[in-house]
């Protein structure tokens, strides 16, 4: 990850900018990027400071003063989908997309959609390979699939 310029850097070339010397000058003369000396320019004229922003760190997250309600219809209603909880959620005035209501859960730590193996569920939409050849030849020379089988 990259690290902030210094304040002293900052400093420096936001001094050497008032002077008159325009932010393409400043970049060559401090060796940084154009778009360093803008911005840092931009931010200082509008907050006047030159500390940088923050890195990293919690993002607040819209659903975290929900945690019981949300906890709570799980656990009534272990079906209910997630754009159920987004349509509950809408009603009290927080909306969300379904998809992060599924990410919340999982930074929480919860998991769904397991059966009682404990293994994730799976539609066979398609088998792959030889065993699903294997598997529609065998069923189609089945004793039962003789008159389904058509002639030409």
């Amino acid at each position: 990850m990259t690290k902030s310029y210094s304040l002293d850097l900052r400093r420096r070339v936001a001094r050497f900018v008032e002077a008159g010397h325009s932010c393409h000058e400043a970049a060559r003369h401090f060796d940084v990027s154009v778009a360093f000396v803008v911005r840092l320019m931009a931010a200082y004229r509008a907050t006047g400071s030159l500390a940088p922003k923050p890195e990293g760190g919690w993002r607040y997250s819209k659903l975290d003063p929900h945690r019981e309600l949300l906890l709570q219809r799980v656990a009534e209603k272990g079906h209910i989908t997630m754009p159920q909880l987004a349509a509950e959620l809408l009603a009290l005035g927080t909306k969300v997309t379904p998809a992060s209501i599924s990410h919340w859960f999982i930074r929480q730590g919860y998991s769904f959609k397991k059966n009682a193996a404990g293994q994730r569920t799976r539609t066979l939409r398609r088998a792959s390979g030889a065993r699903a050849l294997a598997h529609e030849a065998s069923a189609a020379y089945a004793p039962g699939a003789a008159s389904a089988r058509v002639s030409g």
